[in-house]
């Protein structure tokens, strides 16, 4: 039987992080978050996104708790809300190019095995 603490947190991390994780645009924010804190114009230039859409994933971000705002005067600053995120997002991206680079080598094996 599963724990149900555990049942718990996963509903919890699927309905907070798994969503805001769920946008190539969001992942996007987020490391370039990691980088330097940014305003929404700054954001939309590096990311080539326009304004509107950057400011509704930046919604999500900060509704979750991802990202944070500091106001300087009329300028919102984002800040990335934990450093540790980019890592498991990091974690994540080599494990899918470990199994899309396994998978590779399985289709050549049978390639190659079909040309035998």
């Amino acid at each position: 039987m599963v724990n149900p603490a555990l049942i718990q947190e996963i509903s919890q991390l699927e309905a907070d992080f798994c969503f805001a994780l769920s946008d190539p645009t969001r992942l996007l924010i987020l490391y370039a978050l990691a980088d330097q804190p940014r305003n929404v114009t700054e954001l939309t230039n590096d990311l080539n996104v326009i304004q509107p859409t950057i400011s509704r994933h930046l919604k999500v971000l900060r509704e979750r708790g991802l990202v944070y705002t500091v106001r300087q005067g009329t300028t919102v600053t984002y800040h990335l809300s934990d450093t540790r995120l980019i890592q498991a997002l990091d974690l994540l991206r080599t494990v899918m190019r470990e199994r899309l680079a396994y998978q590779a080598s399985l289709m050549e094996e049978t390639k190659a095995s079909s040309n035998a």
